[in-house]
C-alpha cells in the first residue's frame, strides 16, 4: 500500500477514533489535553471557603459578585480555575496579611515569595490538594495595568484602596501544580 494512503487512512481512523470519544484526534496524536470531563473539578474549586473568606470590608465590584470559575484549553494544556475579585479599602498589604492566615489556616501551604512585577501588582502563592489535585492559590492586587491585560475594563470600585483576586487553579488532568506554574 502506498505511504500516501496509508497516511490517509490513519489520519481518517484518528478522527474517526477522536469523534467516537468526544475528543479530536489530532488533538490527541498531539499530546493536546481538553476540558472534557471537568465538571465535577470546577464545581469543586468554585466551593473552596477561601474563595469566600475576604477581609472584613471588602466587596466585590459590579460585574463579580459571583465565583469566576471554568476551564480553558485554548493553550495545549487544559486549566480548571475558579477566583473571585473584590474591592478593599485598606491597603495591598493588609489583604496579604489577611490571606496569609486565612489560607494557613485553611490547609494552604505557602510558596515561594516573588519580588512584585511592575504593572501587576503584589501577591501570594499557596498550593494545596484538592480533592487529589494538586491545586494553587494565588491572591494578588490589581492593577489599571492587569485589567487592561486581561482585556477588561477596569472597574470603578477598585479605584480607591486596593482591588484584588484570589484564585484557585489546577491542572485538568491532574498534573502536579506549584507556584511557579
Amino acid at each position: 500500500m502506498p505511504i500516501r494512503t496509508r497516511t490517509t487512512l490513519l489520519l481518517a481512523a484518528a478522527l474517526t477514533a477522536g469523534g467516537l470519544t468526544g475528543c479530536s484526534g489530532l488533538a490527541g496524536l498531539a499530546g493536546y489535553k481538553d476540558c472534557g470531563g471537568s465538571e465535577e473539578r470546577v464545581r469543586s474549586l468554585g466551593a473552596l471557603a477561601i474563595l469566600d473568606a475576604p477581609p472584613e470590608k471588602a466587596t466585590p465590584p459590579r460585574g463579580y459578585e459571583k465565583v469566576d470559575a471554568g476551564c480553558w484549553d485554548d493553550s495545549g494544556e487544559a486549566w480548571v480555575y475558579a477566583s473571585r475579585t473584590y474591592a478593599f479599602p485598606g491597603t495591598p498589604e493588609e489583604v496579604l496579611r489577611h490571606y496569609g492566615t486565612e489560607a494557613s489556616g485553611d490547609g494552604w501551604h505557602p510558596g515561594p515569595a516573588r519580588p512584585p512585577v511592575p504593572g501587576k501588582g503584589i501577591g501570594l502563592c499557596f498550593t494545596r490538594d484538592v480533592d487529589g489535585t494538586p491545586t494553587v492559590l494565588k491572591v494578588y492586587s490589581l492593577t489599571r495595568e492587569s485589567f487592561a491585560a486581561e482585556g477588561g475594563a477596569f472597574p470603578p470600585e477598585l479605584a480607591t484602596g486596593s482591588g484584588f483576586r484570589v484564585e484557585a487553579t489546577a491542572d485538568a488532568s491532574g498534573e502536579p501544580m506549584d507556584c511557579a506554574s
